[in-house]
């Protein structure tokens, strides 16, 4: 068995759970996952105005006092904190003065390649390298591995690869490698964080991060060190499980793996037990991340209070598309109706009014563009304020995913004594298909009785996120009844019904039985992607609780937790 444990989901997680994580019991490898979409847009944008940085800082200051324990307890770390400059990540260990061997994993960054590749000319083009390059990096004896863009999952995967032995013919090893560090990638939203079902979690102060043991044969028992908070349950796994996914082909750089054949079952106190995952070749191109500026962007927000305030903002639109001395490209209005009728609060009677502006041209959206809002405060709506001076201009991010074939990449390993091996692209490959999935559930198989409207959430957990401008809601449920209910009720029309922003977007359903839960991916919600700010939230992480708040026929047979 290989005990790997993860100890950052983000950059900016928990500061201490790498020194929690090292103390607080046995493990064999300790990850971390520092980056996502919006994360290579930062780095990259840092390293444009500083070249020594572009990696993730709090990961070498985590090291300062982690590594020490780490080569005591014989811990190896594996984490993609080197960002778009792994190299100086690598150069700033070294400078920490401890002995130790570290490896480097390169040939993500394709920047300078991308316009010849058919990928424009982005700020940082940086390709999701697999799994085998930390896996020799690890065999040659490293203590630390330091990688760029890899695939989140690989963290785990490579880990696995270098003690098992495996090859690139261990599709199923290798596919529930994946299913485990998809799990643990996220840190503590696998063991209570951010858990539809969050009141049924004992302690959920400040949940420990999850382990993943990993077997010969690529299944898992997905855990925690002992007397931390939080819980590993079969709900807080499959959570984790339908986050940020697409359809039942999970496809990665080393395997599709395939998320209709993952069984789980509880395998004690704060244990679950994950099997029967099988793999299909990966494709024969990988994904890579684009990230670029597309442009400048403006805010205002103004509080409207009390009465008639459908009016109150028809006016204030009026007044300040008239003072408004430039014309962007895009402008949109929303009108966030907090407020309640005879409000005990000020703050309970107001609505918030936000008018952005996107351009290419910084003039146009900044001072121009918010002082308009000023100019008009005076001769306005009754009770009229904005919730922040004007301001000017911010770039904006665009995020956008382009594909090269598996052998573009110079995937390489630096070994510790500086000599470099390259790794070869997986021999066989196997485009994707569309998947039949299993059909809707039967409404025809009887009359289930009376049924009250109540929130979907009543009985249905889920869990939301981005992928590019995609926006994913996995919804689960905890027994076949429910789910056969569930199945039926999920549809294209249904989603559109409930989620009237998704009413002329493609939405894609995938259900997923073995596990009790459907997918939904809604097409182009979030616009270019998550530092476009397409929406009041950006990351569509409340639209699975904004989902689950919905009412809908819920019959009275079905049991509610």
């Amino acid at each position: 068995m290989l005990r790997v444990g993860n100890c950052s989901g983000f950059y900016g997680d928990r500061f201490a759970a790498m020194r929690e994580m090292l103390t607080g019991g046995d493990l064999d490898v300790l990850t971390g996952d520092y980056l996502a979409e919006l994360t290579m847009l930062i780095l990259a944008r840092d390293r444009r105005s500083d070249p020594a940085t572009g990696y993730a800082r709090t990961f070498l200051a985590q090291l300062r006092d982690g590594l020490h324990q780490a080569l005591e307890r014989g811990v190896r770390i594996v984490a993609n904190a080197g960002g778009v400059n792994p190299e100086g990540l690598v150069a700033a260990i070294r400078d920490l003065g401890l002995t130790s061997r570290i490896a480097l994993v390169r040939g993500d960054d394709l920047t300078e390649r991308a316009g010849p590749l058919g990928l424009g000319s982005p700020l940082g083009a940086h390709a999701y390298l697999g799994a085998f390059g930390i896996a020799r990096a690890l065999e040659s004896g490293a203590d630390v591995v330091v990688t760029g863009r890899v695939t989140d999952a690989s963290l785990v995967v490579g880990p696995a690869v270098a003690h098992f032995g495996w090859d690139r013919t261990d599709l199923d090893a290798l596919a529930g490698a994946t299913v485990a560090g998809h799990v643990i990638e996220c840190g503590a939203q696998a063991t209570g964080g951010n858990y539809a079902f969050f009141g049924e979690i004992r302690d959920p102060v400040r949940p420990g991060f999850p382990i993943a043991e990993i077997h010969a044969d690529g299944s898992s028992v997905i855990t925690k060190h002992p007397g931390t908070g939080g819980a590993v349950t079969v709900g807080t796994v499959t959570a984790q499980l339908v986050y940020e996914v697409d359809d039942a082909r999970y496809a990665g750089p080393d395997v599709t793996t395939r998320l209709d054949t993952i069984s789980l079952r509880p395998d004690g106190p704060d244990r679950v037990r994950i099997t029967g995952v099988r793999g299909e070749p990966p494709p024969p191109e990988v994904k890579v991340s684009c990230t670029s500026i597309g442009g400048y962007r403006n805010a205002v927000t103004v509080v409207l209070t009390g009465l008639d305030v459908e009016a109150k903002a028809e006016l204030f639109r009026r007044q300040f598309t008239a003072a408004c001395r430039t014309v962007p490209a895009e402008v949109t209005w929303t009108l966030a109706r907090l407020d309640t009728p005879d409000a005990p609060t000020q703050e309970q009677a107001s609505a918030l009014l936000t008018v952005v502006a996107r351009d290419a041209d910084e003039t146009v959206v900044g001072r121009a563009f918010s002082e308009a809002a000023v100019e008009v405060a005076l001769s306005s709506y009754p009770g009229f304020f904005s919730t922040a001076p004007p301001g000017r201009a911010h770039p904006y991010g665009v995020f956008t995913a382009g594909y090269v074939p598996q052998a573009v990449p110079a995937h390489e390993v630096v070994r510790a004594d500086g000599t470099v091996e390259r790794i070869d692209p997986p021999p066989v490959t196997r485009r994707l298909e569309p998947l039949p999935g299993p059909p809707p559930g039967d409404p025809a198989t009887g009359d289930p009785g009376p049924a009250r409207r109540l929130p979907l959430g009543t009985l249905a957990g889920a869990r939301s996120g981005d992928k590019g401008g995609n926006a994913n809601v996995g919804l689960w449920v905890r027994d076949d009844a429910a789910y056969r209910w569930l199945a039926a009720l999920i549809t294209e029309d249904t989603v559109r019904d409930l989620l009237p922003e998704a009413a002329d977007r493609p939405v894609r359903i995938t259900r997923l039985p073995n596990i009790r839960a459907v997918n939904v991916v809604i097409e182009g919600l979030l616009g270019l992607g998550v530092a476009y700010h397409a929406r009041f939230d950006p990351q569509a992480k409340g639209l699975g609780e904004w989902l689950r708040s919905r009412h809908v026929a819920i019959p009275d047979a079905l049991e509610r937790p």
